[in-house]
């Protein structure tokens, strides 16, 4: 059930996402989630990839850009949604390395792209489609220029997923109990939503779903 706590371009969505949350893992996606919780590897929370997962089923994308490729966990499931063929930037050897692998056990290297390459330099290497969905999950420092950056390879009535948009709630704690970097990065996680909200091309909402959970359409 969704509650809309505010009516305005950006608005904040009260979200309750059933307990069995409509997923299923095999073998390999078990796997994938405990490489990545032994090695701590930051990857989409359950709850945030139920709503990932919803949103593909509801837009049926035929070209997903996936900004933050980890070890490949999210973009194999994005492709199994739909089949929809997953374009994902990684900048990190190491983890491109193992996203390459898993990419390739599961059998879907013709249908899973992966640039090796920061995701700030890597336009030229993408552009040359368009894509119906945009999902974000990289450095958040970086949001508001991988949006920037990004969002004109976006078909109109495309969407930006971006995960992470809550930031563990530290987007409402007290600044001056944070570190000074860490105050730094929260401040530019908030001057991104500001961004949205000023962005007339898009309508965003946030969804408090697993780490925080932003959709925006491209309107115009």
């Amino acid at each position: 059930m969704l509650h809309v706590a505010a009516a305005a371009e950006v608005m904040i969505v009260t979200a309750t996402v059933p307990n069995g949350l409509n997923l299923k893992w095999d073998e390999a996606d078990l796997r994938r989630k405990a490489y990545a919780q032994k090695h701590h590897i930051p990857i989409i929370q359950d709850e945030g990839l139920a709503f990932l997962e919803m949103v593909i089923r509801l837009i049926q994308p035929k070209r997903i850009l996936e900004i933050g490729s980890a070890i490949g966990y999210s973009a194999i499931r994005m492709h199994q949604v739909c089949g929809s063929l997953v374009t994902t930037i990684e900048r990190d050897p190491k983890m491109v390395s193992v996203a390459k692998e898993e990419i390739a056990q599961a059998g879907l290297s013709s249908q899973i792209r992966l640039v090796f390459k920061d995701a700030l330099e890597a336009y030229s290497e993408v552009a040359e489609e368009s894509y119906d969905l945009i999902f974000i999950d990289a450095a958040k420092a970086q949001y508001a220029k991988f949006f920037q950056i990004y969002t004109p390879l976006l078909k109109q009535g495309g969407v930006v997923v971006c995960d992470n948009m809550l930031f563990h709630g530290l987007l409402e704690e007290n600044n001056e109990q944070q570190s000074r970097s860490l105050r730094g990065l929260v401040r530019k996680l908030s001057a991104f939503h500001q961004t949205l909200l000023e962005d007339e091309r898009f309508q965003t909402s946030i969804f408090p779903i697993g780490d925080g959970m932003s959709v925006s359409v491209k309107t115009n």
